[in-house]
């Protein structure tokens, strides 16, 4: 285990809306309004067609080779994640999400592309006195990882 401290600074609500995409969107906002890092908690809904990993197929094998699913109806939505800068300070979010339709549950990285079906609403907390960062590491296929 690895970790730092960091202290809270501002909170934003945020309405996405319809064909939005979260993570371009969530992105967005932490450049515009200079967020170095935050805690996301999300919930509305998912638009059909909406893309998320859903693990690997082979568990550790080597290669990673990555299971996406693609939503093919509108879905409920409730998530959670984080934004923090690469090494060269790009901001990257890391949004999980419990994608709920009837009986059926899709849980997974929005990463691939998820889609505002009507609205979302977002809560960023930003953290201030942080240093964690995304660090490239080769040995899981050039994942950046959090390195607090």
């Amino acid at each position: 285990m690895k970790y730092s401290q960091a202290s809270l600074g501002r909170v934003f609500v945020v309405r996405l809306e319809d064909g939005d995409i979260v993570h371009e969107c969530l992105e967005r906002l932490a450049r515009e309004q200079a967020i170095a890092a935050a805690g996301l908690i999300v919930l509305g809904d998912a638009d059909a067609g909406s893309r998320l990993i859903a693990g690997t197929e082979a568990g550790r094998a080597d290669p990673l080779v990555f299971i996406e699913r693609c939503l093919d109806e509108a879905h409920e939505v409730a998530g959670v994640g984080t934004i923090f800068p690469d090494e060269q300070g790009n901001l990257i979010s890391h949004v999980h999400l419990a994608c709920g339709r009837q009986d059926s549950l899709v849980v997974g990285c929005a990463r691939a592309g998820v889609k505002v079906w009507h609205v979302m609403e977002v809560i960023v907390v930003e953290l201030v006195n942080c240093t964690a960062v995304r660090r490239f590491e080769a040995g899981l296929q050039g994942f950046r990882l959090l390195n607090p």
